[in-house]
């Protein structure tokens, strides 16, 4: 039996050349670009030549050099790169190591510089004496502000930064955990609370979103104790709320750290007490332990600025907890 080809109709054995043409030629067609064992070791030698050509010129020292994964190495070179488009080497002189030095050890924290979508551009060196971390190692969590936060503040940060960025010069401060190395986690029962104080300033004019640069001074305040940890009735003081957050009592230490009696609270909306850029951070705790949306010990956790009866603001860290019809919260004041 003859089999006939079904584009031309004539026997199949006679006219192979009736098939389409890059049908036949397809397999031979992708052989030019199939990657060979060697072709792979050549890429990868190049990278690790490329890679090794870029620490070569990092202003590290030669030890610091040996210790770089190729991560670590690329996540210095673009913190150099993002440095030097900020801040070219002829927009101001350079300072000396030693002042430099020296000017670190009188801080009572780091400074931090960030571009105006949060990346991180500077950390100074004496972040070690901080958060326990080198900028290397700090680097290794990412690359953002956002990535060496702890918690759920990324929200509530950004629209800090919004904020500064859409007036050049306006302080905005936020407190809140950062990620510090497991050997400090272990000595001191948690990560490092510190307050971000800083301000956006343009470089050069007119102003524009490459060449204006967050500048910050990030001071550590004094460790909260955590859940589980005996804290003394002097050390935080304690307060419960109708679930709109009025106050329906209070412990008289609250006298202590804010200098109000409970007849004077009592009735009062948590609210009146918070500052006005806090009030976001406040309202998305509140929803989260009136709802029981959050999960865990840390859910009901923020770090809010509330009001003195001396007009002095204060820091304190809040843990909120639902207790059937009332919420109960635990203050801390952070010096």
């Amino acid at each position: 039996m003859t089999i006939f080809c079904s584009h031309c109709h004539r026997p199949l054995q006679a006219e192979m050349s009736c098939l389409p043409r890059r049908a036949k030629q397809a397999p031979n067609a992708s052989r030019p670009f199939r990657s060979t064992k060697s072709a792979s070791k050549a890429r990868r030698d190049q990278i690790n030549a490329e890679l090794q050509a870029l620490r070569s010129l990092l202003p590290i020292s030669a030890q610091e050099k040996e210790r770089l994964s190729y991560l670590h190495t690329m996540a210095l070179v673009c913190l150099r790169l993002r440095g030097a488009q900020l801040f070219p080497p002829g927009l101001a002189p350079p300072a000396g190591p030693a002042l430099g030095t020296e000017l670190l050890s009188l801080l009572p924290g780091f400074l931090l510089v960030l571009s105006a979508d949060g990346k991180l551009v500077y950390i100074s060196e004496n972040v070690a004496q901080v958060l326990g971390l080198s900028v290397v190692e700090l680097l290794a969590q990412g690359d953002t502000v956002f990535d060496i936060l702890e918690g759920r503040v990324g929200e509530d940060v950004h629209k800090k930064l919004l904020l500064a960025q859409e007036e050049p010069g306006r302080e905005v401060t936020f407190v809140s955990e950062m990620r510090t190395s497991k050997a400090f986690r272990l000595q001191h029962g948690g990560n490092r609370v510190v307050a971000v104080c800083g301000r956006f300033v343009a470089l050069c004019w007119p102003p524009s979103p490459s060449s204006t640069a967050f500048l910050a001074l990030c001071t550590p305040v004094v460790q909260s104790p955590t859940d589980g940890q005996a804290a003394s009735q002097d050390d935080i003081f304690q307060s419960m709320h109708l679930l709109d957050m009025t106050f329906i009592d209070v412990t008289e230490s609250v006298a202590y750290h804010l200098g109000y009696h409970r007849e004077e609270l009592v009735g009062q909306s948590w609210y009146s007490l918070l500052h006005p850029e806090d009030a976001d951070l406040a309202a998305a705790q509140h929803r989260a332990v009136a709802l029981g949306a959050g999960a865990g010990p840390a859910a009901g956790t923020a770090v809010l600025r509330v009001l003195r009866k001396d007009r002095a603001w204060t820091w304190l860290r809040v843990w909120a907890r639902r207790d059937g019809g009332c919420i109960t919260c635990t203050c801390s004041c952070l010096r």
